[in-house]
């Protein structure tokens, strides 16, 4: 699936990754013109249908049960991180959903995010463009690396080995692959480009990416009609986009 767009950005999994990790799939999907704000009536009545049906669905379902969240766990654990301590964006949404009873409204890109996360029970992530030095990579940290932690407001160093999204300047939009998100990158009232990814690691991972990629792309088109948009899945066969 491959929509193109004139305008230069790119976005790819390292050699060493796909190498490492060959169940990667991860849907790409680059929107810009966007006018982010508050979430619509309609969306927010779909955010929140979609958070009730969600816990009806689990019930007493442990979130480290459900294939897709379960398979981000193993994959957390072969890069020597412990997924009990560092919960990928997913499970992290999941349990806040079971534990709080609902998941507050940000903007419009952040609500439809998670919507389409707790959907497919994967992790979405929208990444604000405009701090983003050439392309993005999905890699292996050296330990040099700047990231700025989302909240706090706190700059540290990812620790060798972990897998980061990093741009050529050494700037971090997200650690430990899909457990937090940098403050540069954040979703906000200014964000006019985005970045948005749907990762999975599990057996069926490709047809769920795909579909996610798909939902993300529809609401996008219907929430955002002035957008231009531009996707794709990859995997260790095509890592980058675009090509």
């Amino acid at each position: 699936m491959l929509c193109q767009t004139a305008l230069v950005f790119q976005f790819r999994y390292s050699d060493e990754i796909v190498g490492a990790f060959p169940t990667t799939r991860g849907g790409v999907v680059h929107a810009t013109g966007l006018a982010n704000g508050a979430t619509p009536p309609e969306l927010l009545a779909a955010y929140q249908a979609e958070q009730h049906t969600v816990r009806e669905r689990l019930g007493d379902t442990p979130p480290s049960e459900i294939p897709g969240l379960a398979a981000w766990r193993r994959t957390f654990t072969a890069f020597g991180v412990k997924p009990t301590q560092y919960r990928n964006a997913a499970e992290a949404l999941v349990r806040r959903l079971a534990k709080q009873g609902n998941i507050p409204s940000i903007n419009l890109l952040v609500d439809l995010a998670n919507l389409v996360s707790l959907r497919c029970q994967l992790p979405v992530a929208v990444f604000d463009q405009r701090m983003v030095t050439g392309s993005t990579t999905v890699r292996f940290a050296a330990g040099n690396e700047r990231f700025t932690d989302l909240g706090t407001g706190t700059l540290s160093h990812p620790e060798p080995g972990e897998v980061v999204f990093v741009d050529n300047a050494g700037l971090v939009s997200a650690r430990r692959w899909c457990w937090r998100q940098s403050d540069q990158s954040a979703a906000r009232p200014t964000t006019v480009e985005a970045l948005i990814t749907v990762e999975g690691q599990h057996e069926d991972a490709e047809l769920d990416v795909t579909r996610a990629s798909q939902d993300l792309r529809h609401l996008l088109s219907e929430h955002q009609p002035q957008t231009d948009i531009a996707s794709a899945i990859l995997s260790p066969r095509r890592s980058q986009f675009p090509p």
